[in-house]
């Protein structure tokens, strides 16, 4: 298992989940991804969209203010 790492507290919609997609799928079943990204629409729209896909959301953690921690299952 191995576990990737994406930041995007840089982008917007819907390039957050674009990038999200793209390193999602270079995972190997029960690989994780950890995501940093912004509150607001990255935030709401990145764990719903990867759970649509059949993804596991496996925490939703602020690291500091207005920045999270989405850590993502395949």
């Amino acid at each position: 298992m191995s576990i990737l790492n994406l930041d995007i507290t840089k982008d917007r919609c819907p390039m957050t989940f674009v990038k999200t997609k793209l390193k999602l799928e270079e995972l190997e079943p029960g690989d994780t991804l950890e995501i940093l990204l912004t509150a607001g629409e990255p935030l709401n729209n990145v764990p719903r969209t990867a759970t649509e896909q059949g993804y596991t959301v496996l925490e939703t953690t602020l690291v500091k203010e207005n920045i999270y921690k989405v850590v993502i299952r395949k």
